[in-house]
């Protein structure tokens, strides 16, 4: 299977949460957790073949957070590479001839330079793509100017590439953080060439009209990657209250609304696309 095998119109099912599965295995908020691709190999590994055996086929990379610019934070700038092509190394293992190899570029969301900006983007994409991934996966963003650098930088590569943003705010909770409706950021996008766009990072509900109207935008691939509900912190630690089966059962509009790669955000885990699995594939 390609990402071109991949189509509107067709449903591929993703993965659940790393970092929701990192914490249960023992990770701490605040944490680093792209190093353990270096660290904790077979963890990372583990909790990517959880999600094959569970259904997905299409696996991220530990990666979302691994730019120059926030590895700094942590005193890993010097690793960047390094983190990042195990990272795919490690989800290629996993992944065998079984699912797909997206890799995971996150935003870096601090005030600096717009050149500051790209050449991250760039230092990031050129050692994912080194690995050779199915894909590059921009999400998680929140600024369309900044998924703007992130595409440009990622499409440099030739691999196809998905962007994914969060719309979570402005009066009806539809807009990315800086104003941007569905239409608009699909407009800013779609013309500069990528492969696939679409949300992630809010409620499974709020995804259904986001997913139609970004179906309505433009006739690309829909990435959709809802939560598990909005977080509650329970002794600190982030919980979710919505189950697996309510997922799934929300998620089944979410296919009718134009969805073509489905999976899970925060608060998901193997069950949810299990049970995901249980409703499309049975």
């Amino acid at each position: 299977m390609r990402f071109a095998d991949c189509p509107r119109g067709t449903l591929t099912l993703s993965d659940g949460a790393l970092g929701t599965e990192f914490l249960r295995l023992g990770a701490k908020l605040g944490d680093c957790l792209d190093q353990w691709n270096l660290t904790k190999p077979d963890l990372v590994r583990q909790v990517a073949e959880s999600y094959i055996l569970a259904g997905s086929r299409v696996i991220l990379t530990n990666t979302f957070r691994a730019n120059p610019i926030t590895l700094a934070s942590f005193g890993l700038q010097g690793q960047c590479v390094a983190i990042n092509r195990a990272g795919v190394r490690i989800s290629r293992e996993a992944a065998q001839n079984s699912a797909l190899v997206f890799a995971s570029i996150g935003p870096i969301g601090k005030r600096t330079t717009h050149e500051r900006v790209r050449h991250s983007f760039s230092v990031q994409t050129r050692a994912l793509a080194a690995e050779g991934p199915d894909a590059l996966l921009v999400e998680t963003m929140t600024d369309v100017e900044e998924a703007h650098i992130a595409a440009c930088e990622a499409l440099k590569t030739d691999l196809p590439v998905l962007i994914s943003l969060v719309f979570a705010w402005g009066e009806h909770h539809d807009t990315t953080l800086t104003g941007s409706t569905p239409e608009q950021v699909s407009a800013a996008l779609v013309s500069e060439g990528v492969h696939a766009i679409g949300a992630n990072c809010i409620g499974v509900r709020e995804s259904i009209p986001v997913c139609k109207r970004l179906a309505a935008a433009s006739s690309l691939p829909l990435w959709i990657k809802p939560n598990a509900g909005l977080p509650e912190l329970s002794n600190g630690v982030p919980t979710y209250r919505i189950t697996a089966e309510e997922f799934a059962d929300s998620a089944l509009e979410l296919r009718t609304a134009g969805a073509t790669f489905l999976g899970g955000c925060c608060g998901t885990t193997p069950a949810f696309i299990r049970a995901l699995a249980a409703r499309f594939h049975p």
